[in-house]
């Protein structure tokens, strides 16, 4: 078209979308190494927390592939960001578009987009696909903070769960025992500039009139950086998990009775009991262990008794860990079948990348 409004334009989209397929493949790799410490312990148990307190018992299968799915929204956005950016704005010259015959489809096939921009004032000073674009890689920083949060819990000497390698953790200046997962901490804190750099260029963006202004230079180096903040966090992360040591034995010392009252619930509701009256009896008999000072499993079957007579002889059954991660059967549950059926849709969904 002869102008630099539209050539920029297309040269930006041009760069966008090889650099959400390098993303994206950065992002398979993080993925797959998610999949294969699930597979290395799918049945490991492990306490479950909510608000950071004990709730129910889990697996390292089952929490490595928490942290999967959001990367698989990721990708997700990823293709659509991607879609949203193959559309070809050039030919609309300046902004009404050129006045010599350019055969615009001729040129999308030739360049790799996929549509071409059907009004030539909006085409020049579209950027919904650099926001698109800070979005997922907003989204993209958020989930890996996330992970990298668990994960610097879970590798302190309060938790133990897992040791990280040294290659990505540092010491201290003065303190000669420390072991920092600074790389964790990095990650975690390179998401709050991924999102100030989507909120930057929205700003910039949304008092502009049509057309091209020149305001549109400020779109650029938010996005530069999202890529290379992201080129540097993924492979990081992924390297990070491939070397990260599990350790079972911490997991299981952790593993106290009662993560287990909600199956005592349970057992009460298969006995008839109404949900809200089981939860009542249960929180009794919480209280009486604490009263006593003592683990639910150290009660006597008088003890339970004494809460509720529908409180039987078979009560202490209950408290098996085994046999409460086997009973979450349906799909998305802890059942070794059920994260089987899980650990292979996860594999499926990279494969279909």
């Amino acid at each position: 078209g002869r102008s630099r409004n539209d050539q920029i334009a297309t040269d930006f989209r041009l760069w966008t979308l090889d650099a959400i397929n390098q993303t994206r493949a950065q992002l398979a790799a993080l993925q797959e190494a998610l999949i294969a410490s699930a597979a290395a312990n799918l049945n490991t148990p492990l306490p479950g927390y909510t608000h950071l307190q004990h709730a129910q018992p889990i697996t390292w299968g089952h929490w490595a592939l928490s942290h999967f799915w959001p990367l698989q929204r990721d990708q997700e956005r990823w293709a659509q960001a991607r879609a949203r950016t193959a559309v070809l704005p050039l030919g609309s010259a300046a902004l009404a578009g050129t006045a010599f015959p350019v055969d615009r489809q001729a040129l999308a096939e030739m360049l790799g987009f996929t549509a071409v921009s059907p009004n030539s004032l909006d085409a020049v000073s579209d950027r919904d696909f650099a926001a698109d674009f800070l979005y997922a890689a907003a989204m993209t920083g958020l989930h890996l903070s996330r992970l990298s949060e668990q994960l610097v819990l879970f590798s302190s000497a309060e938790f133990g769960f897992v040791s990280v390698d040294d290659a990505y953790a540092t010491g201290s200046s003065i303190m000669p025992q420390k072991k920092n997962p600074d790389t964790l901490e990095l990650t975690r804190g390179k998401s709050g500039r991924l999102i100030g750099n989507l909120v930057g260029l929205l700003t910039t963006l949304k008092g502009l009139p049509s057309t091209y202004d020149k305001d549109l230079q400020e779109d650029k180096e938010p996005v530069f950086d999202a890529f290379d903040t992201l080129a540097q966090a993924l492979p990081v992360m992924t390297g990070l998990l491939q070397t990260l040591q599990i350790r079972p034995e911490r997991m299981a010392a952790q593993l106290e009775p009662g993560l287990l009252a909600t199956d005592l619930a349970d057992y009460l509701v298969r006995r008839g009991m109404p949900f809200r009256q089981a939860h009542h009896i249960v929180g009794a008999v919480v209280q009486l262990a604490e009263q006593k000072g003592v683990l639910l499993t150290d009660l006597t079957a008088a003890d339970f008794q004494a809460v509720s007579e529908e409180m039987g002889e078979g009560v202490t059954a209950v408290f098996d860990f085994t046999a409460s991660l086997a009973s979450r059967q349906m799909i998305g549950g802890t059942a070794p079948a059920a994260l089987q059926t899980q650990l292979q849709a996860a594999r499926d969904a990279v494969a279909a990348l």
